[in-house]
């Protein structure tokens, strides 16, 4: 036997991927009876099949439909009215056959519960197993097995028994991989005098592709790093994993020059990945002591810079991405912060989440968000601009990740 159930038993229910063909099935089978309530107890109470749909019309008429708790068949229960001519089809012959791989069970099982069958299980002359039963209006049903069905009854089930197996192993290892993930975004927070920040990812899936981190360059530099990578899923977080073990290892060897660590980290990660792979990322490197922000911008969108009163300040692009050509031509800009300064880094699933009416947050709420909350700490800060976004979004569908950072240039406020 193959791997794949007989079409003679089986088949596949849903839609075909092409619309050459349009899509076609048997809706129901209509069964002609005399009490809704006594049938829905006969075929449900009794058989064991599903309610599909009860449906009142109006007060005479109510759409009733079953089906077998396996299988896509419904039948369709009608009463019909006393003078119509349907109402003399009650009671009779369906020829419709319902399969089984056990007859003699269901045979006792049904029995128990009161349905009548007009004879024990046969062998007829063509095979397999055979009876016939009635339901409470006398319509007569067959109930009937055969082996090869049972075989491919089996085959089906054990098919679905690895599938879940499947699904629960890959469940597991998408869940694992999230915790590992995890570890990868910033445990312990360096600690500057003039300068306060706080970041979060919320990932869209298990795992993702975008990357925030908080490198400690020394001598009271620090450098905030963020990172969207192309593409989703767990091939966006292995690509994630590169470039993080890329950008920690560079910095630690290019601690003075910006610009000449983002250009290895940039050949190392086109010699690493595909041709379409790439990342936008913007680096700071920020001074404790001068309160100045050096960063190189590689294709990301603006960093937010808040200033004094309601000045904005956007730190826009100053190099191509990373990744998609092997040489990049990485320019550093550098920016005096002051205090009460708000710098905010964040990827487009903050400004892309949209709500129900298909808007999304945007720049300029994103901007608000940040107004309304500039005096609180830069964690209260982070969670207030991310709650704005969550209550915006009807549903989230990319990761969300968020850096902010509040200048304090006369060192740290006592408690």
């Amino acid at each position: 036997m193959s791997g794949t159930p007989s079409r003679l038993w089986t088949h596949n229910t849903g839609p075909r991927l092409d619309r050459q063909d349009p899509y076609l099935r048997i809706q129901h089978i209509t069964i002609f009876i005399r009490d809704y309530e006594r049938s829905l107890q006969f075929y449900v109470g009794k058989l064991g099949f599903s309610l599909i749909v009860d449906h009142k019309i109006d007060d005479h008429h109510r759409w009733v439909a079953v089906a077998p708790p396996d299988g896509t068949a419904i039948l369709a229960l009608v009463v019909p009215g006393p003078d119509s001519k349907e109402h003399a089809l009650i009671g009779r012959s369906m020829q419709i056959g319902l399969i089984t791989e056990d007859v003699e069970k269901k045979f006792h099982d049904w029995s128990e519960k009161g349905v009548v069958f007009q004879h024990s299980p046969r062998t007829p002359d063509w095979g397999g197993t055979f009876t016939q039963f009635e339901d409470v209006d006398g319509n007569c049903f067959a109930l009937m097995g055969f082996d090869e069905a049972t075989r491919d009854i089996e085959t089906y089930r054990a098919a679905m028994r690895d599938k879940l197996e499947f699904e629960r192993r890959a469940e597991q290892e998408l869940a694992i991989a999230k915790q590992v993930q995890a570890r990868l975004f910033p445990q312990t927070l360096p600690r500057l005098s003039t300068l306060e920040f706080a970041g979060i990812c919320i990932q869209a899936r298990h795992v993702g592709g975008d990357y925030y981190d908080f490198l400690d360059l020394g001598r009271g530099r620090l450098a905030l790093v963020l990172a969207d990578i192309s593409g989703k899923g767990i091939a966006a977080a292995l690509l994630m994993a590169n470039l993080q073990a890329n950008v920690r290892s560079q910095s630690a060897i290019a601690l003075d020059e910006p610009d000449r660590l983002l250009r290895t980290v940039n050949q190392v990660f086109y010699k690493n990945t595909a041709e379409t792979s790439y990342a936008t990322l913007f680096f700071g490197e920020y001074d404790d002591d001068s309160h100045t922000l050096r960063y190189a911008n590689c294709g990301h969108l603006s960093a937010i810079l808040l200033q004094g009163g309601d000045e904005v300040k956007y730190l826009a692009s100053t190099a191509t991405v990373v990744g998609m050509f092997e040489d990049l031509e990485c320019h550093t800009h550098q920016v005096q912060l002051q205090s009460g300064n708000v710098l905010a880094l964040y990827t487009d699933g903050v400004t892309e989440s949209s709500n129900l009416a298909g808007e999304e947050f945007g720049e300029s709420r994103l901007v608000e968000a940040l107004r309304k909350a500039r005096n609180l700490s830069a964690q209260n800060l982070l969670t207030s601009v991310i709650r704005e976004v969550q209550d915006f979004s009807a549903e989230q569908h990319d990761d969300i990740t968020l850096i902010v950072a509040k200048c304090r240039t006369d060192g740290p406020e006592g408690d």
